[in-house]
């Protein structure tokens, strides 16, 4: 399943070189990431009232063209699968103006038990988000 989110960029994301900082393409991928979430009516009021959430534990940035301003661009996010039933991966593409790949980014996730503090099996609701409609 993939996921697009779109966003203009703007003069408070750039840095002294006019183009897009490298710790703002981190920020843009979570919006996007946040936005898929919330659609799938797990956003932070339902995150903090069941009280487990998605968090990051791995990161992988690739930038492959700048991004300057006002410029209209999209970010594709896909769910992976992997092996390990506690983690998730996450493949985000963000797309110029042009269409073309400026910024490739790779994570590795879970489900947070916000009580506890730890990893835990996904439950049968974030199994459907996550795009397996097994339950």
């Amino acid at each position: 399943m993939k996921y697009t989110y779109s966003v203009q960029i703007l003069e408070h994301h750039l840095d002294s070189f006019g183009h897009v900082n490298n710790a703002v393409y981190m920020q843009l991928f979570e919006q996007a990431r946040w936005d898929f979430i919330t659609e799938k009516d797990f956003g932070s009021r339902q995150i903090f009232e069941r009280r487990k959430g998605p968090v990051i534990l791995e990161a992988n940035i690739k930038y492959k063209k700048e991004l300057t301003n006002r410029e209209q661009i999209k970010i594709e996010s896909t769910i992976m699968q992997t092996d390990n039933p506690l983690i998730f991966g996450i493949h985000q593409e963000m797309l110029n103006g042009e269409g073309k790949l400026a910024c490739v980014g790779d994570f590795t996730g879970g489900l947070m038990d916000l009580d506890a503090r730890k990893l835990i099996k996904p439950t049968a609701e974030w199994m459907v988000i996550l795009g397996n409609k097994k339950t």
